[in-house]
C-alpha cells in the first residue's frame, strides 16, 4: 500500500475564484455560503447553488441505494403483516425532505438548501440501520470508529463519485465527491465535532467527521460558532424527528404491531414511558410528563383510536400522520417566530425553538415504535444475525483485499499509506451495500468456509 494516502483533499485553487456562484433573489445568504470545495461553473445558468446541490443529491447513487436499506424492519424480511408500502431509509429520507423544507420555507431559510440537508442526512447510514452502524463501529475502533452522519460527509465529499481534481501535491486525480456548497454540507451536519468531542458528552457514540476528513469539515466550518450546529441544520435535525416519529407508528399500526387500544392502560403506558427515558428524553426527565405527552395525544378527535386496517380506517390513520405532522411543525415554527419575529432566519442568526411539551410528545411516539415494534423478539434474533454478517463481511473482505473490493474501493485500498487507513477503505465499501448486497456478498465469501467447516 504505497502511494498518495486516498481520498487526501487538495487545498482549493486560486484560479477557482473565477466562477462566481448564483444565489436566490434577496438572498440571505453570502457568497461564502454558496462556494464549493473546488469551485466550477454552472453548466446551466440561471439555476441557484442550492438548486445544483439538491439535484446532485437526487441523481446520487448514495440515494438510491437508501431504497435497499433498514429504517425500522429489514426490507425483504417482513412478515406478512408488513407489506411493501412500509417506509425504507429512502422514502424516510424522502418524506424528511418534505417536512423539512416546508418548515424551513416557512421559517425563511432557503428550500433547497433544507431539502438537500434532509435528503442527505441518511447517505452515510450502513445496511442494517443503526445494528448495523453499532457493529461497524466495533469493527473499526483501531481505525477512527464509525459514525452514520460523519459517514455522510465523507461521502458527500469524496465517496460519492462525481467531480475530481488536480491535487496540487502529486496531480493525481481526486475526488471531491459531490462538491457541494459550503452551506449545504454543513446543513447536514448533525453532529459538528469528531470523535470524542461531544460538546456536553465525552462519552457519547455520536460525530460528524473522522479525523482524515477534518480539512474539509474544517473549511465547511470556517466562522461557525464552536460546535453550534447551523439553523438550517436544526430544522433539518427536527424534520428528521417528526417524519420517523410519526411514520414509524403508522408503519406499526398498520403492520399489527401497535394496538392503540393498550397505550390507554397499564403496564403498557408505564413501559412506554420507560424505554423514553434515557434513550429519547434526559435521564432524569419525569415519566409523568411523558405519560401527559401521550395523554395530550390521545384526547385528539383525530388520533386512530380502534384502528382495525379497513379503509375507512387507513383514511383516518392518514389523516392522523398529518394532523401530527402539522401539529409539530407548527408548534417549532410559533415558537421560534415568538423569539425572532418574522424576518428570513439562517445559518447563525437564530435557534430553532421547539417547545418542550412538544419534544415529549415526539419522544414518546419514537418510544411506542420502539416497545411494539423494534423491541418484537424476532427483530432481537435478527440483529444478532446482521451483527454476525458485518463481522464476518469485514474479515473475509480484508482478507481479500485489494481483489476483492469493488473496483472503485480496490484503488483507494492500493492508494492507502498505511494498515488504519486501508481498513477505513473496507469499512467504507461494507458502509456503501445495501442489507440485500451486504447478505449477497456474505453468502459468496464465506460460503467456501462454511462449506468446509461443515463438510455440506
Amino acid at each position: 500500500m504505497a502511494g498518495t494516502a486516498p481520498h487526501a483533499h487538495p487545498e482549493p485553487q486560486p484560479e477557482h475564484t473565477a466562477y462566481p456562484c448564483a444565489l436566490p433573489a434577496f438572498s440571505a445568504y453570502d457568497a461564502a455560503a454558496a462556494e464549493r470545495w473546488a469551485a466550477e461553473p454552472d453548466k446551466r445558468p440561471g439555476r441557484t447553488a442550492f438548486q445544483r446541490d439538491r439535484a446532485r443529491v437526487l441523481h446520487s447513487a448514495a440515494l438510491r441505494r437508501l431504497a435497499g436499506k433498514t429504517q425500522v424492519v429489514t426490507p425483504g424480511t417482513r412478515s406478512q403483516a408488513w407489506d411493501a408500502s412500509a417506509r425504507t431509509r429512502l422514502t424516510h429520507s424522502l418524506e424528511c425532505a418534505q417536512v423539512g423544507r416546508e418548515l424551513g420555507a416557512a421559517l425563511g431559510c432557503d428550500p433547497d438548501l433544507v431539502e438537500t440537508a434532509c435528503l442527505s442526512h441518511d447517505l452515510g447510514h450502513p445496511p442494517f440501520g443503526h445494528n448495523g452502524e453499532q457493529a461497524l463501529n466495533e469493527l473499526a475502533q483501531d481505525c477512527g470508529g464509525f459514525e452514520g452522519n460523519a459517514q455522510s460527509l465523507r461521502l458527500l465529499t469524496r465517496i460519492e463519485p462525481k467531480r475530481f481534481v488536480r491535487s496540487p501535491d502529486t496531480g493525481d486525480l481526486v475526488s471531491v465527491g459531490l462538491n457541494l456548497t459550503r452551506a449545504a454540507l454543513d446543513a447536514a451536519t448533525k453532529y459538528p465535532w469528531p470523535r470524542g468531542a461531544h460538546p456536553a458528552d465525552p462519552d457519547s457514540v455520536k460525530f460528524g467527521v473522522y479525523d482524515d476528513d477534518r480539512p474539509v469539515f474544517d473549511w465547511v466550518r470556517e466562522g461557525a460558532p464552536g460546535h453550534r450546529t447551523c439553523f438550517e441544520a436544526q430544522v433539518m435535525d427536527w424534520a428528521d424527528d417528526v417524519a420517523y416519529s410519526v411514520h414509524d407508528v403508522e408503519d406499526g399500526l398498520h403492520a399489527g404491531h401497535i394496538d392503540p387500544n393498550l397505550l390507554g392502560a397499564e403496564p403498557e403506558r408505564r413501559d412506554v414511558c420507560a424505554v423514553a427515558v434515557g434513550r429519547y428524553v434526559p435521564a432524569d426527565t419525569d415519566p409523568e410528563e411523558l405519560a401527559a405527552a401521550l395523554d395530550r395525544l390521545q384526547e385528539q378527535e383525530w388520533w386512530p383510536h380502534g384502528y382495525d386496517g379497513s379503509a375507512v380506517a387507513q383514511a383516518r390513520l392518514k389523516d392522523a400522520t398529518s394532523q401530527l405532522i402539522g401539529r409539530f411543525c407548527l408548534a417549532a415554527e410559533t415558537a421560534t417566530r415568538a423569539r425572532y419575529g418574522t424576518g428570513p432566519l439562517t445559518r447563525y442568526a437564530a435557534e430553532l425553538v421547539v417547545p418542550r411539551e412538544t419534544r415529549l410528545e415526539c419522544a414518546v411516539l419514537k418510544a411506542v415504535a420502539d416497545r411494539y415494534v423494534m423491541q418484537r423478539a424476532e427483530q432481537t434474533r435478527l440483529r444478532a444475525d446482521q451483527r454476525v454478517c458485518v463481522a464476518e463481511l469485514a474479515d473475509a473482505l480484508a482478507a481479500r483485499a485489494p481483489e476483492g473490493l469493488d473496483p472503485q474501493f480496490r484503488a483507494l485500498y492500493d492508494a492507502a499509506p498505511d494498515d488504519r487507513a486501508a481498513k477505513r477503505v473496507v469499512i467504507d465499501q461494507i458502509a456503501s451495500l445495501t442489507d440485500a448486497a451486504a447478505r449477497s456478498l456474505h453468502r459468496r465469501l464465506t460460503a467456501p468456509h462454511r462449506t468446509a467447516r461443515t463438510g455440506e
